[in-house]
C-alpha cells in the first residue's frame, strides 16, 4: 500500500504538480510588464510618496508554485520616519493576536499630523492598512488599464471583491495571472509588515500589520532539504496543489503548510525522496491534530496560532476532510484528476 501510493504522489507531482519553465518564464514576464507599468505611473502620478524600490515576490520566484503560474506578489516598501513611527507586537495590547502589529505614531507633540507623508493613513493614532490599501486602491483604479493592456497585448482588469488589491491579468488566450499588490514595511529589527489585515476583521482589527514569515520560513525549508537532500518541498507541493485542487481544502495556505512541515521536520529525520509517502501520511496526521487542537504554531514564532484566521466551522469541516482521507489518502489525488 505504501509503495502504491509512493508510485502514485510521483506521477500526481509530474502530472499535475509540477508547471514548466516555460510556462513559468512567460508568467513572470507578463508580472515583471505590470510591475514596471505600476513603477512609472505611481512615481509619475505622486513623485513625493515615500517608497522604496518595488519588487516581485512569492511561489513563483521560489519555485513553489504548483499547478499553474498563476499568482504572484507585487511588493511595495513603504519609507516611515524612524522616529515617528513605532511597531507594538499584537499581544502587547489590547487586542492580543501574536502575528499582528500595530505601528504607531510617535512625537505629535513635536511632530505634527502631516509632518509624514504616511499621516493621512493614520486612523486613532495608529497607521492603518486598511487606509494605505484604499490610497493604493484609487490609484491603481485610475490607470488606463485597458490602453496599457492594448500595448502589451494583455487584457487587465482589478479583481473586485478582493481580500488584498488584486489585478488580473490575461497574458495569453488560456492564461491568466493574479498580481497582488502589497504595502510593505520592514521594521528597525527586521519584521517584516504587510497590510493584508486579519481576515475575520472586526472594526477592532482594520489597524492591525500582518507579520509575514514567508522569507525567512522558505529559507528554512530549503537550507532542511539542501542539508539531507529530502523530500520537503516536494512534499510541500503536492500538499498545495491538492489543496489548489481539492475544494474542501482551500483555506489551507501556503504558509500553514509550510510551517506544518518545520514543525514536523523538528521530530522526524527521516525526509529521503523513498519517504515522502511515509511523510505525506505523517503531514495529513499532523495537520489533523493541528486542526483538533484549533491551533498551528509558527515555526519561527510559537506564540502566533496560524489557524486564528479561520473560523470555527472551517477548521472542522477541514479536520473532517483530512480525517477522512487518512484511511484511503489516495481519495485526495484521484478528485483531482
Amino acid at each position: 500500500m505504501r509503495l502504491c501510493l509512493q508510485e502514485r504522489l510521483w506521477e500526481f507531482y509530474q502530472k499535475h504538480v509540477n508547471i514548466p519553465a516555460e510556462e513559468q518564464t512567460v508568467a513572470r514576464r507578463a508580472a515583471l510588464d505590470i510591475c514596471a507599468e505600476l513603477r512609472v505611473f505611481l512615481h509619475a502620478k505622486l513623485p513625493d510618496m515615500p517608497l522604496r524600490e518595488m519588487y516581485l515576490s512569492g511561489s513563483l520566484y521560489d519555485d513553489l508554485q504548483v499547478v499553474t503560474a498563476d499568482h504572484a506578489q507585487l511588493m511595495v516598501p513603504l519609507v516611515l520616519e524612524k522616529n515617528l513611527w513605532s511597531s507594538i507586537p499584537g499581544e502587547d495590547t489590547i487586542i492580543n493576536v501574536p502575528g499582528f502589529w500595530l505601528v504607531r505614531r510617535e512625537n505629535l507633540e513635536y511632530f505634527p499630523r502631516n509632518s509624514s507623508y504616511w499621516d493621512r493613513c493614520m486612523v486613532g493614532g495608529y497607521l492603518s492598512p486598511k487606509s494605505v490599501l484604499e490610497v493604493f486602491d484609487k490609484l491603481v483604479g485610475s490607470v488606463n488599464w485597458p490602453a496599457i493592456g492594448s500595448v502589451l497585448d494583455y487584457i487587465i482588469r482589478p479583481v473586485v471583491p478582493s481580500e488584498t488589491l488584486t489585478l488580473e491579468v490575461q497574458y495569453e488566450t488560456d492564461r491568466t495571472l493574479y498580481v497582488d499588490f502589497l504595502p510593505l514595511l520592514v521594521m528597525e529589527d527586521g519584521t517584516s509588515l504587510i497590510a493584508k489585515p486579519h481576515r475575520l476583521a472586526a472594526e477592532r482589527h482594520e489597524d492591525l500589520w500582518r507579520q509575514s514569515f514567508r522569507v525567512a520560513e522558505t529559507a528554512r525549508l530549503r537550507a532542511l532539504d539542501q542539508e539531507d537532500g529530502g523530500c520537503r518541498s516536494t512534499c510541500l507541493k503536492v500538499a498545495k496543489a491538492v489543496c489548489k485542487l481539492h475544494p474542501a481544502l482551500h483555506r489551507l495556505n501556503s504558509s500553514q503548510l509550510t510551517n506544518a512541515i518545520l514543525l514536523l521536520s523538528e521530530k522526524e529525520g527521516d525526509w529521503t525522496q523513498e519517504a515522502l509517502a511515509d511523510r505525506f501520511l505523517q503531514l495529513l496526521r499532523s495537520l489533523v491534530g493541528h486542526l483538533e487542537a484549533g491551533r498551528l504554531p509558527c515555526a519561527l514564532s510559537p506564540k502566533v496560532n496560524l489557524f486564528c484566521v479561520l473560523t470555527e466551522q472551517e477548521v472542522d469541516e477541514l479536520g473532517y476532510t483530512l480525517y477522512c482521507a487518512l484511511s484511503e489518502p489516495e481519495g485526495l489525488l484521484k478528485t483531482t484528476q
